[in-house]
């Protein structure tokens, strides 16, 4: 059992950002560069829940053992991907939907959020907001323990507040 107020370690990943394909990589940039905004270590893997399972199954299994505190996944086409890593880990499991199918994303939403009692996956909105909001989430999880990235998440929503101030001013 951790206590609450750990220093955040720099020499370890604290969050596995996986996709699907490398299709997923435009749609979760915006995960990765918010992540690395806040300074949150991370690593990023391309893993398929039906194309590779057998190394997705290994990432899920070995995530905590190596330091993982939260798994970030995303995934379009009804592909399930959050769910499967879920399935195989203890780890908090963010799916983030991703709109690459004829279906618009709505596809990846259903078989993200359908999650049956007892495997929860947190999910996020599909598309690019939602990739965003996975990284917010992912911190605002670690900083229950780490006060350092509560600190960065305050200074970070108090920069979307002035950004949104500075540019309704420009509509006055």
């Amino acid at each position: 059992m951790t206590l609450r107020g750990e220093k955040m370690p720099l020499d370890k990943i604290l969050v596995g950002v996986v996709m699907g394909s490398t299709s997923d990589a435009e749609i979760m940039k915006g995960c990765i560069n918010v992540l690395k905004e806040l300074e949150i270590p991370h690593e990023v893997r391309v893993l398929s829940a039906h194309r590779t399972p057998e190394a997705t199954r290994q990432y899920a299994e070995s995530a905590s053992d190596r330091g993982v505190e939260v798994i970030i996944a995303g995934a379009g086409w009804a592909a399930h991907l959050a769910g499967f890593m879920a399935g195989h880990t203890m780890l908090p499991v963010i799916g983030v939907p991703i709109d690459s199918s004829p279906l618009n994303g709505m596809d990846a939403l259903l078989s993200t959020v359908q999650m049956p009692p007892g495997i929860p996956v947190a999910t996020v909105s599909v598309g690019s907001g939602g990739a965003k909001n996975a990284a917010v989430l992912a911190a605002q999880i670690l900083a229950l323990k780490y006060p350092p990235v509560s600190g960065k998440l305050t200074h970070y929503r108090k920069e979307l507040t002035r950004k949104a101030m500075e540019k309704a001013d420009t509509f006055s």
